[in-house]
């Protein structure tokens, strides 16, 4: 029987940190993953050890973040076995740091492994390669309002064959990146496009996994929206092409005024975002009516010109809760609301960024302070 999972880290030295004063003037106006910290982590695993009894995870390592030497054979280069996630940690006024329901991210790491045919990893493990990132790099946390250390853990197949089966031996990174807001423009409406000819994942897929696959077959669509002067693209559902799932990286709501609020359901398709879990339980706590429900784009556009429709928001990680100002599509275009941010959607970003950075009560223990 394999021990239990190991936790020690092994610790490298890095031989060119990079300069305080170069990292402050980064951390100044840090924009969204296009700077990157010291460090990194990464854990191997091998099918081998298990079928010995061991344990299939082993050396673990902080070590200079550096390039990946990765044998042309690959199998993540032929077959895409591949997963990720997205989470941040927060500076408190306090000086000291959290994370926002990272035991959720471990979990959903792990649901998208089996889907992808790759080993899981233990939560422990992966909670554990979060204190060590973020303890050594905690100097790279910007100050900047809205600011936070994005962090995106991820895990590859490296075993060099061609031939289509799930390998046998996998790399385990994490990596992190100082961050400002996710939109240029701050937290402002965006304008959506509804993509009419593409779908983004279809029924028994991969849509509830976190694999990369899924976004790249987001592109095409969002460089359409993109062209039409939009910031997100909507996606309809593959069979009928008329339910609204998610945007490319986001979760929707819809907000009624009699108090209601409905968001698309968990069937597969949709990847099931810790925001959009945590968001239900807070608009619940504020007396609405939430319902997980089909909602059609014809409906959207009907419920919003009847006034019956006052508020959509999209959220995720990066970006938290985001109003949408107005849909557009090759049928035309409506606006929501007035087109500009909803009170609820303002109090529901208001009320959940404050519990992530220690300014609101946190009722449902959903933060975990590193120190």
């Amino acid at each position: 029987m394999a021990d239990a999972p190991m936790t020690d880290f092994a610790h490298l030295p890095h031989p060119a940190p990079v300069p305080s004063e170069t990292r402050d003037q980064a951390l100044a106006d840090p924009g969204f993953g296009s700077i990157f910290t010291d460090h990194m982590v990464t854990i191997r695993f091998d099918a081998d050890r298990v079928e010995r009894g061991e344990d299939g995870w082993y050396d673990a390592k902080l070590c200079p973040r550096e390039a990946i030497p990765l044998d042309p054979a690959a199998a993540v280069l032929h077959y895409a076995q591949e997963i990720f996630e997205g989470m941040k940690a927060y500076r408190w006024e306090d000086d000291s740091v959290a994370l926002f329901r990272p035991e959720q991210n471990a979990r959903r790491l792990n649901a998208s492994a089996r889907r992808m045919a790759m080993p899981e990893l233990p939560e422990e493990l992966f909670l554990e390669s979060i204190r060590q990132l973020v303890a050594k790099d905690r100097d790279w946390m910007p100050t900047v309002e809205g600011g936070s250390l994005y962090l995106r853990p991820f895990m590859f197949a490296t075993e060099a064959f061609l031939g289509v089966r799930p390998a046998r031996e996998y790399l385990y990174c994490l990596i992190a990146s100082p961050v400002g807001s996710y939109f240029k423009s701050g937290v402002k409406p965006v304008d959506v496009w509804v993509s009419r000819d593409h779908t983004r994942a279809a029924p028994g897929g991969t849509g509830a996994a976190k694999t990369g696959g899924n976004y790249a077959a987001s592109l095409v669509p969002l460089a359409e929206g993109t062209k039409q002067g939009c910031q997100q693209t909507v996606f309809l559902d593959a069979v009928e092409k008329k339910w609204i799932e998610e945007l490319g990286g986001m979760n929707l709501f819809f907000v009624f005024k009699d108090g209601s609020a409905i968001t698309p359901p968990l069937t597969g398709t949709i990847l099931p975002g810790i925001t959009r879990d945590s968001l239900i339980q807070m608009l619940r706590d504020e007396g609405l009516q939430v319902r997980e429900e089909p909602y059609s784009i014809d409906q959207w556009h009907a419920d919003a010109a009847k006034g019956d429709l006052i508020e959509t928001f999209a959220c995720g990680t990066a970006a938290v809760v985001t109003p949408v100002g107005s849909v557009n599509g090759p049928d035309g275009t409506f606006t929501i609301g007035t087109g500009g941010t909803g009170q609820l959607t303002q109090k529901m970003r208001d009320r959940l960024v404050g519990v992530q950075m220690g300014t609101a009560p946190d009722p449902h223990g959903w933060v975990m302070k590193l120190d």
